[in-house]
C-alpha cells in the first residue's frame, strides 16, 4: 500500500517538524533557564607544550602590559581632533644692495601680510619699473632673435610663452622680435645678491588649541610673559620659546653652507611643526608644545627644473593717463606651520575594555598548544581522542563526557528515535 503524502512528509521531516513544535521549544527555554554549561578542560602532562604555553602567554603579558597599557597609555581616554588656530609676525630690519641703497622693515618684505597657517619673508628680489608700449622680447625667450619682420611674423603664430603680444615686427638695433606690453621687460637671468640682515629677523608664533573632548584649551605663550618677551628658541636651553630666528632655522633644516646661501639667493619653503602631545593626568600646566623643523623643497643638487620658491606681484598707477606699474619679482622663505596633538585622561571604560581584550588575546596561547598537540606530539592522536567526541544519532551513541539535557527532553528525543528506527 503506498504512503500517502502526509506519510511521506513525516517520514522526511519528522526531526524539522519536532524541533519546531510547541513541547519542544518550551523545553529548550526550560533548559536554558535551569542549565548551565562549562568548557571541558583536559590536563596534558607534557613538559614541552607546558613550557610553550607559559612562553606565549609570558609574551602576550609583556604585549599587553608594557606596549598598551603603558607606552600606548592603554588605560586612557583620547583625543586626537584639536581646533587650532595659528598667527605669524616676522620682525627685523635689512638692507637691500641697490642703487642707491635701501632699508626694508617688516612692511616691504612679509608679503602678503597676513596668510592662513604661513608666513612668507622676502629675501631678495628683483623689481622693473614698467609702462605700457612697444618694445624688445626679453632675452630669455629664445625664439624672440631675428633679422627680418618675416621670421617674427611665423614665430608668433607657434609661440606659447611670451611677455606680451607680438606685432610681428622685428625691432632693431636689438635684432628680437617687438612686442606691445608693459616694457621694458623684467630681467631676470642674472639674480642679485640677497637682503642684508635677513638671518637676523625673528618670527614670533602665537598658537591656540582647543581639546573638544575634554573642554581642554591651551596656547604656546604660558604664564611668564616677561620671559617670552626677550627669549630666543633654542632646542635644547629654549625650546618653549615662540620666537625663532632665521639663522638658527637654517641652521637646523640644512647643514650645508653654500645651500644655505642659495636659499636666501633662489627662495625655498620651510616646515615648522608644533606637536601637542599631552597626558592630562598629570594636569593641564604639563601640556606644552614641542616644536621640529624641516624642509619641504628639493635641494639645488636635487632640483634641476626650478630651484627655490618665487612669485611676482605689482603695484599699478596712472600719471597723465599713462599707466604705469612697478614688477616686483619675490624670492624668499616660505613657512608652513602645521599643529598636530593627541590629549589622554584616564578612563575607567577604556582600562575594562583593553583588559578585556587582553584577556582574550590569552586564549591565543591554548590555541598555539593545541595545535602543537594534535600535529607535532608524538601522542597527538590520545590528546585528539580525548578532545573531540563524536555523537552518532541513529545508534545513540553519545561519549560519556557529552552533556546530557534534561531528563524530559532526553525520554522524548529516545521515544521519537525509536518510533524512525
Amino acid at each position: 500500500m503506498s504512503e500517502t503524502f502526509c506519510e511521506k512528509f513525516n517520514r522526511h521531516f519528522s526531526l524539522i517538524v519536532y524541533a519546531f513544535s510547541p513541547s519542544h521549544i518550551k523545553d529548550v527555554f526550560i533548559s536554558m533557564a535551569t542549565t548551565y554549561e562549562t568548557p571541558k578542560i583536559i590536563s596534558i602532562t607534557s613538559l614541552p607544550i607546558a613550557i610553550t604555553c607559559r612562553i606565549v602567554q609570558l609574551l602576550i603579558l609583556i604585549y599587553a602590559f608594557a606596549y598598551i597599557l603603558w607606552y600606548k597609555r592603554g588605560y586612557q581616554d583620547r583625543d586626537a581632533s584639536l581646533l587650532s588656530s595659528v598667527t605669524l609676525e616676522a620682525n627685523g630690519i635689512g638692507v637691500y644692495m641697490s642703487h642707491p641703497q635701501m632699508t626694508v622693515d617688516n612692511a616691504d618684505y612679509v608679503v602678503p601680510p597676513e596668510e592662513n597657517n604661513a608666513l612668507f619673508i622676502m629675501t631678495n628680489y628683483i623689481q622693473t619699473d614698467q609702462q605700457r608700449g612697444l618694445c624688445a622680447e626679453g632675452t630669455d625667450i629664445r625664439d624672440s632673435n631675428c633679422n627680418v619682420d618675416s621670421e617674427c611674423e611665423i614665430k608668433r603664430k607657434n609661440r606659447i610663452i611670451w611677455s606680451g603680444r607680438w606685432t610681428g615686427k622685428c625691432r632693431q638695433p636689438e635684432g628680437r622680435c617687438e612686442m606691445e606690453g608693459w616694457c621694458p621687460v623684467e630681467n631676470d637671468t642674472v639674480i642679485p645678491k640677497p637682503i642684508i640682515g635677513t638671518l637676523n629677523y625673528t618670527i614670533h608664533l602665537k598658537n591656540f588649541i582647543e581639546f573638544t573632548r575634554f573642554s581642554i584649551t591651551r596656547r604656546n605663550i604660558l604664564n611668564d610673559t616677561s620671559y617670552f618677551r626677550t627669549c630666543i628658541y633654542h632646542p635644547i636651553h629654549d625650546k618653549l620659546c615662540p620666537i625663532f630666528r632665521i639663522d638658527d632655522i637654517l641652521n637646523m633644516v640644512e647643514d650645508d653652507e653654500e645651500e644655505r646661501e642659495k636659499m636666501l639667493m633662489n627662495g625655498a619653503v620651510l616646515r615648522i611643526k608644533i606637536d601637542w602631545m599631552c597626558n592630562l593626568d598629570l594636569g593641564e600646566q604639563e601640556c606644552k608644545p614641542c616644536y621640529s623643523f624641516g624642509r619641504l623643497d628639493s635641494r639645488s643638487k636635487d632640483e634641476h627644473f626650478s630651484f627655490g620658491f618665487n612669485f611676482r606681484h605689482a603695484s599699478h598707477w596712472r600719471v597723465n593717463k599713462t599707466s604705469y606699474r612697478t614688477l616686483q619679482k619675490a624670492f624668499g622663505l616660505r613657512f608652513i606651520v602645521s599643529v598636530n596633538g593627541d590629549a589622554g585622561k584616564f578612563s575607567l571604560l577604556v582600562l575594562t575594555l583593553n583588559i578585556g581584550s587582553i584577556i582574550g588575546v590569552l586564549g591565543l596561547a591554548t590555541f598555539i598548544c593545541d595545535i602543537v598537540a594534535l600535529y607535532f606530539s608524538e601522542q597527538g592522536y590520545i590528546y585528539r581522542r580525548q578532545k573531540f567526541q563524536s555523537v552518532h544519532l541513529k545508534t545513540i551513541s553519545i561519549n560519556s563526557s557529552f552533556s546530557t539535557p534534561s531528563s524530559l527532553h532526553k525520554r522524548k528525543m529516545a521515544r521519537k528515535i525509536k518510533r524512525r528506527t
